[in-house]
């Protein structure tokens, strides 16, 4: 009681202590002549399970939560005893975590499988709620020697199979590790005992060799002047037990049973760590995973690599920043480890999207049972990354197949899918995908859509529900479609662009006078004939043509010259507005090449409408003041430009095709390439490159990864196109 409290006053400030300590002081007294199955008071558990959630960095709110969590079960004290004396906030999250009551069902798996059920819908309003269920679940495992072995071994197997995974999925890798472990230690007692034994043995030796491996490494960045920790970390027992396993290899034959973790203050730090870490000991081929670029689902982001040692002995290091090692340790939970105010996570959305997406496929299964297998199959195994032929990444669970591909693409593939092809050649639909495969899905614009049959094939949930759905609407989607391209048909045949026609105002006008709910409902209309294509485009040509007469002509003139504002409604390609319009003759300036996200002005120039400028072009010092217009950027989501970048490097062979594979790699397209030797003999490289982008950041982030490269001495952005 005593450790909660102190701990508690370290993390709080006072007020939320006295809540802390009154909230304990309730529990306590609920709690009174309780005990466990080991004999101790039973309040010990609650209060464990808050110094679990404290430790996590975890707010008041969850902390109070954990303590009473199990007086509504356990305790006479009531519901609204609870609301009135902690608020609405507590109570809706300590119903959340209640054990759920005993209900009859016809066998035990059909109870767990409503119980994991019931705690999604819990989750779902709050996802603490299954963050304070793991606390509780890993102090039960601290806890299981007290009960029998088959009820230890049942507990165990749950939460292998379900708790130890979702911790996984909030990124909570301290609670994944150590509730994996313990259940190995019930469900495998002779394999964990001989384990424990053996890695024991040789515990001094692999620290020796991770200690001096460290120095090394420490020595490094102190040469290159980088902030950062080097830190070793043994994996755990059920890791190595399971690659034991899955490679048919004793414990003498796995090296990397240590890992050494490399934590770094900036992006840029962790390739150049990584560049120097490979200079140093040789990388084992098809060992390196860059976790950065593409993160775990549970955004989880590092750069792995495993090297040999001068030894020839194999080991594993992690190379990330601090904060990519906040989240890292702690998930989701990170979300509260900052005081209200200082930190806004922008990804916590994101996070949990696929709960989100569990809940909206749920309400298609017929059962408690089929939910929790799609859970394990769609949410908790094991995934694969996959790619597009474009080079896009997929991540999808260990099983799925290529129908399951098609629809992660989107439902549109799925539903015009007649073939596909793993690594360029043609296979089954249902034919299972790995690690790296390259999918291509072959569709039919007359395809009648998917099969009935495809309902067994697909592994998971979010392709069965999307199958489905297409059954529902099949008939309405095909009349949207027909009525939309006959109306696009049209409009262009009377020399308009249907997105010049459908502005809001006019749609809505048109909704009403025909009783249309939206847009698709006027497509569908006309796909099936109901409605005639020229009853509403000459409405809307007659709406556009009222529009243009009331437009006036901008003039904008001074002593040199005029601009005259041009009457065409669609916004420039360039993607920027002059004084807030989008319709002047524009060009932009080749002397400092401006790109999204760049502050810009314009120049009134004579009888070559605006050139675009960024605000710190040198050429705009020294200018008349009568000249400058603002602009800014108004971008379409297809909008594209060429930025410049400068490479000063080392003059050493493939060094271009290592700049062409990092560029390819971030999707980017080369315009032009201009590479070539500082001098006659040189051994230095200059390398100009024209890259198109849609957004600054883009940019930034290529030049980071080119930075990284062996032998590049420095990237920045030069001012022209070449």
């Amino acid at each position: 009681m005593q450790k909660l409290l102190a701990l508690a006053k370290t993390k709080f400030s006072e007020h939320d202590y006295q809540c802390v300590e009154y909230a304990l002081e309730f529990a306590v007294k609920a709690h009174q002549g309780q005990l466990r199955m080991s004999g101790e008071p039973y309040i010990n558990h609650p209060i464990q399970t808050a110094i679990i959630l404290l430790n996590l960095g975890m707010d008041t709110a969850t902390v109070i939560s954990a303590i009473l969590h199990d007086v509504l079960e356990d305790t006479k004290v009531s519901e609204g005893e609870v609301k009135q004396k902690f608020g609405e906030q507590i109570l809706s999250l300590v119903i959340g975590v209640t054990k759920i009551s005993k209900i009859r069902y016809t066998s035990e798996k059909e109870a767990q499988a409503e119980n994991i059920r019931k705690l999604f819908f819990a989750m779902a309003e709050d996802i603490r709620v299954l963050i304070i269920k793991l606390a509780d679940r890993l102090h039960n495992m601290r806890t299981l020697d007290y009960i029998g072995k088959e009820k230890q071994q049942r507990i165990a197997l749950e939460t292998l199979e379900i708790y130890a995974p979702l911790a996984g999925r909030l990124g909570i890798s301290s609670f994944k590790t150590e509730l994996e472990d313990l259940c190995m230690k019930y469900l495998y007692p002779k394999e964990f005992q001989e384990l424990s034994n053996a890695i024991e043995l040789k515990r001094e030796e692999r620290m020796g060799f991770v200690n001096k491996i460290a120095l090394d490494i420490e020595q490094q960045l102190k040469e290159l002047n980088i902030k950062g920790e080097v830190k070793g970390r043994p994996k755990h027992f059920y890791s190595i037990f399971k690659k034991m396993k899955s490679t048919d290899k004793t414990l003498d034959q796995i090296y990397d049973l240590i890992a050494v973790r490399v934590i770094v203050e900036t992006l840029s730090d962790c390739y150049t760590m990584l560049g120097l870490i490979h200079s140093i000991w040789r990388p084992v081929p098809g060992r390196f995973k860059d976790y950065i670029a593409m993160p775990k689902p549970n955004m989880y982001q590092s750069l792995h690599t495993t090297v040999v040692s001068n030894f020839g002995t194999t080991f594993e290091i992690q190379i990330r920043t601090y904060e990519m090692n906040n989240v890292a340790e702690y998930g989701i939970a990170a979300h509260w480890m900052y005081k209200e105010g200082e930190k806004q996570d922008d990804d916590y959305a994101s996070k949990l999207s696929w709960v989100k997406e569990m809940m909206e496929v749920q309400a298609d299964l017929k059962d408690s049972v089929e939910f929790m297998e799609t859970l394990k199959l769609d949410v908790l195994s094991n995934e694969i990354y996959v790619f597009s032929p474009k080079g896009d990444v997929f991540n999808l669970p260990r099983g799925a197949n290529c129908i399951d591909f098609a629809y992660a693409v989107h439902s549109a593939v799925g539903n015009k899918c007649v073939g596909a092809k793993i690594n360029n050649k043609i296979v089954p639909l249902g034919t299972p995908l790995n690690n790296g495969d390259i999918i291509e899905i072959l569709t039919q614009a007359n395809s009648k859509g998917p099969s009935r049959d495809w309902l067994k094939i697909a592994k998971t949930a979010s392709a069965r529900a999307k199958i489905r759905s297409f059954f529902k609407k099949a008939m309405q989607d095909e009349n949207i479609k027909l009525g939309k391209e006959m109306m696009e048909k049209e409009a262009k045949h009377r020399g308009y662009a249907l997105s010049d026609l459908l502005v809001p105002g006019w749609v809505k006008l048109i909704q009403e006078r025909y009783s249309f709910s939206s847009l698709d409902d006027i497509y569908a209309s006309i796909g099936y004939g109901g409605i005639t294509t020229n009853q509403i485009l000459l409405k809307l040509i007659d709406f556009y043509k009222k529009d243009q007469a009331t437009k006036e002509a901008v003039i904008i003139t001074d002593s040199t010259q005029e601009i005259e504002r041009r009457p065409a409604p669609r916004r420039h390609s360039s993607g920027i507005l002059i004084e807030g319009f989008d319709d002047f003759l524009i060009r932009i300036s080749k002397c400092c090449n401006p790109v999204p996200g760049d502050e810009i002005i314009g120049y009134v120039s004579r009888g070559r409408g605006v050139s675009v400028h960024r605000k710190d072009c040198p050429n705009m010092r020294n200018i008349e003041e009568g000249r400058i217009i603002s602009a800014e950027w108004a971008l379409d989501a297809d909008s594209s430009f060429i930025a410049s970048i400068r490479i000063d490097a080392q003059n050493r062979s493939g060094l271009l095709n290592k700049i062409t594979s990092v560029i390819s790699a971030e999707k980017l397209q080369i315009a032009s390439v201009n590479a070539r030797a500082r001098n006659k003999g040189s051994q230095d490289a200059i390398i100009l490159l024209a890259i198109e982008i849609k957004e600054l950041a883009q940019l930034g982030h290529l030049i980071t990864k080119l930075k990284a490269i062996e032998g590049v001495y420095d990237v920045y952005r030069d001012s022209k196109v070449h």
